[in-house]
């Protein structure tokens, strides 16, 4: 079984800065990133935090279509990108996007899989693009 440690719950939402608001006002995380756009996955994203919490990635569709709002995907921290992605394979998981510079993460590699019916994010560092302070 592969050493990963859950990261964030990335939202897919219609409105980006409207949902962001709402998460600050309703439940107190605060915004720690400037809007990121990502060119590869056809998305623009925040990532928000809070004390105590686990961190959430907002993200909405750059372009307009049919898309599923609500939870996208789970992300985990994977220290060996390319041994995560063989160890979860192996036990069942199917890759979706293999390795890639991940723009939100300043172009660090992200991988995407699906594995037990989530869509499963995986990053190999802590840093976000557009940072605020």
């Amino acid at each position: 079984m592969p050493d990963l440690r859950l990261d964030h719950v990335g939202i897919q939402v219609r409105e980006l800065l409207r949902t962001a608001e709402a998460f600050e006002r309703l439940f107190g995380y605060r915004r720690v990133t400037a809007p990121v756009v990502n060119t590869r996955h056809g998305v623009r994203g925040v990532f928000l935090e809070k004390a105590d919490s686990i961190s959430l990635k907002l993200i909405t569709p750059l372009s307009p279509g049919p898309h599923a709002y609500g939870l996208h995907h789970l992300a985990f921290m994977a220290p060996d990108l390319d041994s995560a992605l063989v160890e979860l394979g192996v036990a069942g998981a199917r890759t979706l996007s293999p390795p890639q510079p991940g723009e939100m993460f300043d172009d660090e590699l992200i991988a995407f899989v699906r594995a037990a019916g989530v869509n499963v994010e995986l990053i190999t560092t802590d840093r976000r693009r557009g940072r605020i302070g």
